[in-house]
């Protein structure tokens, strides 16, 4: 072949590789703006969720009671200043049992499950004196849901408490926690309780005007200011002198009472 044609066909050779070049180059170029635009319209979807979810009445924050150690708390329950302050004991204990303290929120599924699960066992512990069971309530959940229900139950509990039904309001509550998280529960929801728990006649009464005067709504936010204090990060938390005992084991009967009859033998 001719210098000539050998020059040709380097030019053709080198023209296809020019123009194979610029066709990748093309390509990348649109998969690299479609990306971009899909990333945009997600980040636009996710922003306006947000945004729909901020502007929605139903998700706005609500007004919180304020923490304050010196308001009334109910009959029984732990004082300021006490490593298990504003909480519930329960049970017939002497003070050498184990203690068993549990962080828990009336709305919280988890919660709710281990009480089904093993509820009676955990208050038979105490009843039974093994353990000192010192019930923790939290009202952490009433900010991630957006209402007050949590804290309202608490203060009802309170309002119970004073009337002898510990446990007994206690479980109601937890029986009726609604299907669907979030719900929460109404004032004449939380006083109708009352008769499954056994508050009838005149503490009835007493415990209608507690409830809806809030007597004790001021204990639950200094509860559940001691649960922010503590570093808790979720519920259901539970401690066995000081150790912490797993969920499953707290829901499970056997595993439990395995627990704290090793604790008590130490």
């Amino acid at each position: 072949m001719s210098d000539a044609g050998k020059r040709r066909r380097e030019k053709a050779a080198a023209a296809r590789d020019a123009a194979f070049s610029g066709e990748k180059r093309r390509e990348r170029t649109v998969r690299i703006v479609g990306a971009v635009t899909v990333l945009v319209v997600v980040a636009g979807i996710i922003g306006l969720a947000v945004w729909a979810r901020s502007s929605d009445p139903s998700n706005q924050p609500v007004a919180t009671v304020e923490a304050d150690p010196s308001a009334p708390a109910p009959e029984g329950v732990r004082p300021a200043g006490d490593p298990y302050e504003f909480g519930v004991p329960y049970g017939s204990a002497a003070t050498t049992a184990p203690v068993l303290a549990i962080w828990e929120d009336f709305q919280c599924p988890a919660c709710g499950a281990v009480e089904k699960d093993n509820g009676d066992g955990i208050a038979k512990l105490a009843e039974d004196g093994k353990v000192q069971l010192i019930w923790r309530p939290t009202t952490f959940l009433d900010g991630n849901l957006g209402n007050d229900a949590s804290m309202r139950a608490v203060a009802a509990w309170g309002c119970a408490i004073d009337a002898g039904k510990i446990r007994e309001y206690h479980d109601v509550v937890y029986a009726n926690q609604p299907q669907e998280e979030g719900t929460g529960w109404t004032n004449d929801q939380l006083i109708g309780f009352a008769d499954q728990a056994g508050i009838t006649g005149a503490a009835k009464d007493t415990f209608t005007a507690c409830v809806n005067e809030g007597t004790y709504q001021k204990w639950s936010a200094n509860s559940y200011q001691a649960f922010l204090s503590s570093g808790v990060q979720g519920t259901p938390y539970a401690e066995l002198d000081g150790e912490q005992v797993a969920a499953e084991i707290l829901a499970d009967p056997a595993k439990l009472e395995e627990t704290v009859a090793k604790a008590a033998g130490k």
